[in-house]
């Protein structure tokens, strides 16, 4: 690998005899940058203050050995991928071997000779071009994995907000019902995180995804016909049959777009599971499908408490608004049969946030601004 002729690389020749470091500057200054130092400590100063590209590093020197200064090298990140090349007069293998098992690149033995110090030095250089390349790229291409991933990102939360406004233009509820839910997905979800019996599940990833997906647990409503969505009194029998297909409706919408966008393990399976099972009940007498208890996917059943509480506090053409007392005594009076009794305690544990995200992103407020 040829070097480039940009920029002369420097290095650093280290050694307590004046005559030895006369000698290597004169070997290399026709064709590389020269540093000297006459002492470890000094050798050391130089390179915090700016690194050389390679390192000519006698052995015996007093006060600080060369085994001592190659071992403070690297023991740094900085310094630690700069090639060492030892400069001896010791032939034995077992002190090679030593200066080698430190992190040096090679040795050279005194007395030194021309031909093979500049090849040595050469090949090194190159090397470490080589592997600086190669870092450069890897930095590359880790930084533009993360702007793909970004742009993927956000093109699954534009269709996202695509999808769910439009559930929203055919509900009687509001965008602030679907805020609400997401934040009170959050307060829950995290606090649950710290809990012993969830840590498992509740990774960092997982609860962003439980976040990013909870705006879509309505949207099968989209397949919902308007006179029954939008009906304003209660629905006969044969309408709430319809009604309750939104469930295993949104579940196959959210299995096409995974299928399109060929995800897996995203948010958009946890999506599909709360979509599908948010209606479910502790006691199994929920539906599509009459889970029961664990059997109900974690998110959904935390999706259950939040949407119940945020539709007792809501207004609705059929229904007036009920107080924040009043829905966290339904809830507790709906341990064990409705809800999770311990996914209940946890959101009724955070009263004041949970009021603070009501009064936040309040319907009636919204319509006063």
């Amino acid at each position: 690998m040829i070097l480039s002729p940009e920029r002369k690389p420097t290095i650093l020749c280290v050694d307590d005899t004046p005559v030895n470091l006369f000698l290597l500057v004169e070997l290399l200054k026709g064709t590389y940058r020269v540093k000297t130092a006459t002492n470890g400590a000094h050798a050391l100063q130089i390179v915090a203050a700016n690194p050389p590209d390679l390192i000519l590093l006698d052995v015996m020197m007093p006060d600080m050995d060369g085994y001592e200064v190659c071992r403070r090298l690297k023991g740094e990140e900085i310094t630690g991928k700069i090639p060492v090349l030892f400069l001896t007069a010791k032939t034995q293998p077992e002190e090679e071997a030593f200066g080698l098992n430190l992190g040096a690149a090679d040795y050279i033995h005194k007395p030194i000779s021309p031909p093979i110090l500049l090849a040595r030095v050469h090949h090194h250089l190159a090397i470490k071009q080589y592997n600086d390349f190669l870092s450069g790229r890897n930095q590359w291409l880790e930084e533009e994995v993360a702007r793909r991933i970004s742009q993927l990102s956000r093109m699954q939360d534009a269709t996202m907000h695509v999808i769910t406004t439009l559930a929203e233009f055919r509900d009687c509820e509001t965008g602030n019902h679907i805020r609400r839910t997401q934040e009170y997905m959050r307060l829950i979800a995290e606090k649950m995180q710290d809990m012993p019996e969830y840590a498992g599940y509740l990774t960092p990833e997982r609860t962003g995804q439980i976040i990013k997906s909870a705006p879509l647990h309505d949207v099968g409503k989209i397949a919902i016909p308007d006179t029954i969505l939008l009906k304003p009194g209660k629905l006969t029998q044969e309408e709430f049959t319809i009604m309750k297909t939104h469930t295993t409706r949104g579940h196959g919408i959210l299995a096409q777009a995974i299928k399109n966008l060929q995800e897996t393990g995203g948010f958009l399976e946890v999506a599909q599971q709360v979509s599908r099972s948010h209606q479910e009940k502790w006691d199994g007498s929920g539906y599509p499908d009459g889970l029961s208890q664990t059997e109900i996917p974690l998110p959904a059943r935390m999706m259950a408490v939040v949407d119940v509480y945020d539709a007792i506090r809501s207004a609705r053409p059929y229904k007036v608004a009920q107080p924040h007392d009043q829905a966290v005594s339904i809830l507790h009076e709906s341990r064990n049969h409705h809800f999770d009794p311990k996914i209940v305690d946890v959101f009724l544990s955070c009263d004041a946030e949970v009021q603070s995200i009501r009064y936040q992103w309040d319907d009636l407020k919204e319509e006063l601004a």
